[in-house]
């Protein structure tokens, strides 16, 4: 199925779904007056039946009313239910249609922390941040998810088994379109916001007195152990009112004791609340089958542990949250306590439960986490059948090979595919032509689709076959206020870095994308820098590209054979600049800077030639 069949599909699943709500929302409607019309008419069939038969009659007449209103009522709270479903539906339904069309405006910003620090690759390729990669992609229904996904595009350092490892489990999960929209719908059923590891795990990092559990629970069992027999002794007149006594005293220590015991009490009750969004994806996926996935099956092994299941585990926290919440009733929370150590005890199975997630939950989220990126991977892969996923080939010859590769951020009725490739490392490719021909955008595209690759998702090319590359950019430079650094200062430390990282012959190979180098600084003293940095990056443990405005840095393929010329093209038909963005062999032969400036209207003095 191409892209367009998969809009076309959406569509028509977006505008059944709106009939459907529709539908419902007019039955809805319908209910609001029945249940009026009930409770009116009920009313007068009260007062006739009262006035011909009697009272029996008239409580015959109120047990109908009430049977057929409770029956209206929850068929009505069915029907709000369905279209609660429904919507929820629709909303995932039409964001899948906004991945694929690239309408920003219906994707949700992803729940990455505000203060996380956005790398060197992360704004000079759009990986996160607003109308970026990560937003594209984002299913994530947890912070961290969220976090894990990002991590995974802004890698830079290759790890080439977790690559593999990671594109296994993301194609066995592309054709389980049943399986992700199940695990995403369970969850978006139960809670508009995004899990959050903090709230899971702050009660399993917080120190709380568990060691004195053990022996308040032994005394408060005993104090109201002798209670009770006091209390019986009395009654039957062997002893005077003792109990009265013990039951002051055992009011002492119990308040006394509150402190330590509430917060047990309050951290279940928190971490339930929280985990009530994480029970349904549990019971999901310990019920699934995953036959023929057997990369899905070891990663989602913690969930099949025949001795710590979850739903076990956490139906036990659910039990004792329903014990803690019968005490939050201020009569029945004293009538409890002063006939069982009722607090003592819900605190104490409270650490008990505490003990055995301890080590388990931390696994579960991190499991659930790493599923949730190769969720949106995958997600991404079947959006987009026409992508692929590459190939990554240590020692390999050429180094890099794409076709048919373009930019995962650019609309595909509008994407230009490229055919390209590197021989080998310790090549420079300088990438010359007029604005807005599509040098930069090139760039992009090549370092975008290998951080897609290094997250385990598909590219969007034909075929895509690299070395293990570390990649270094050096695009979207800016100054620092802040540290009064200027804009070509920060330019020449990055480029310093790059040669640093070049030098550092046992690790992977670098390849550096740079965008106009040195444009901080005059033309003279640009030209000496350029050609002076080209020549020591040639040849060294990488392989780079170059886009740039400066035709007579295309001269330097003459004397360096590492260094090779490409070119995007223009042409002026009708007063107006076309592109094909296409990139071809050779260094560019045209400009447009005068026209683009003419087109505008601009003023301009072009000097006499001599």
């Amino acid at each position: 199925m191409s892209s367009p069949d998969n809009r076309a599909v959406l569509r028509k699943h977006l505008l059944r779904l709106d009939q459907h709500i529709e539908h419902l929302q007019t039955f809805n409607s319908r209910f609001s007056w029945l249940r009026l019309g009930i409770l009116v008419s009920g009313a007068l069939a009260i007062w006739i039946s009262y006035s011909r038969l009697g009272a029996a009659g008239g409580r015959l007449s109120i047990g109908g009313m009430v049977v057929t209103f409770i029956a209206v009522v929850f068929f009505h709270r069915r029907l709000d239910h369905w279209i609660h479903v429904f919507q929820i539906w629709r909303n995932m339904q039409s964001r899948q249609l906004a991945r694929l069309e690239l309408d920003w405006t219906g994707l949700p910003n992803p729940p990455l922390s505000p203060d996380r620090p956005r790398l060197t690759l992360d704004v000079d390729l759009d990986l996160t941040g607003p109308r970026s990669l990560h937003q594209l992609l984002d299913l994530s229904i947890s912070r961290e998810g969220s976090h894990l996904l990002a991590d995974w595009l802004v890698q830079s350092n290759p790890d080439t088994e977790q690559i593999l490892s990671r594109q296994a489990l993301v194609r066995e999960l592309v054709p389980l379109l049943r399986f992700r929209e199940r695990l995403l719908f369970s969850f978006h059923l139960l809670s508009r916001e995004a899990m959050e590891d903090r709230k899971l795990l702050g009660w399993l990092q917080e120190e709380l007195p568990v060691g004195r559990l053990s022996w308040t629970l032994l005394l408060s069992t005993a104090w109201v152990s002798l209670n009770i027999l006091l209390f019986w002794l009395n009654s039957l007149g062997r002893i005077p009112a003792y109990w009265l006594l013990s039951l002051v005293l055992y009011a002492i220590f119990y308040f006394y004791s509150q402190p330590a015991i509430n917060k047990f009490l309050e951290s279940i009750v928190e971490l339930d609340n929280e985990l009530d969004k994480f029970r349904p994806l549990v019971h999901y996926l310990e019920t699934r089958s995953l036959v023929g996935c057997p990369h899905l099956v070891r990663l989602l092994a913690p969930f099949n542990d025949p001795f710590h299941r979850p739903s076990v585990q956490l139906r036990q926290i659910k039990l004792v949250t329903a014990m803690v919440g019968l005490r939050m009733n201020p009569m029945i929370g004293l009538l409890l306590n002063a006939v069982l150590p009722w607090d003592f005890l819900g605190a104490f199975l409270a650490a008990r439960c505490r003990s055995s997630v301890v080590q388990t939950l931390p696994a579960w989220l991190r499991v659930m986490y790493e599923l949730e990126a190769l969720v949106s991977l995958a997600n991404y892969a079947f959006l987009n059948p026409d992508c692929t996923f590459p190939m990554l080939v240590p020692d390999s010859l050429p180094v890099f090979r794409a076709e048919d590769i373009g930019h995962p951020l650019i609309p595909a009725n509008q994407r230009v595919g490229n055919n390209f490739s590197i021989p080998d490392l310790g090549q420079v490719t300088i990438i010359t032509g007029s604005n807005m021909a599509g040098k930069s955008t090139f760039i992009k595209t090549v370092g975008i689709n290998i951080c897609l690759a290094y997250s385990g998702g598909p590219v969007i090319a034909t075929n895509m076959r690299i070395v293990p590359f570390r990649l270094h950019t050096c695009i979207h430079i800016s100054d620092s206020v802040a540290d009064g650094f200027s804009y070509f200062y920060m330019e020449v430390r990055c480029l310093k870095q790059l040669l640093e990282e070049l030098k550092a012959e046992n690790q992977p190979p670098v390849l550096f994308l740079i965008d106009e180098i040195f444009r901080g600084t005059n033309n003279r003293e640009r030209m000496i820098g350029s050609r002076a940095y080209i020549h020591s990056v040639a040849g060294a443990h990488g392989v780079g590209l170059l886009a740039t405005h400066d035709l007579e840095l295309a001269e330097l393929a003459t004397t360096n054979p590492q260094v090779v010329n490409y070119h995007f093209s223009d042409q002026v038909l009708a007063n107006k600049l076309t592109f094909d963005y296409k990139i071809h062999p050779g260094p560019s032969t045209t400009t447009n800077a005068i026209q683009i400036m003419a087109m505008e209207g601009l003023p301009l003095e072009i000097p006499p030639e001599n």
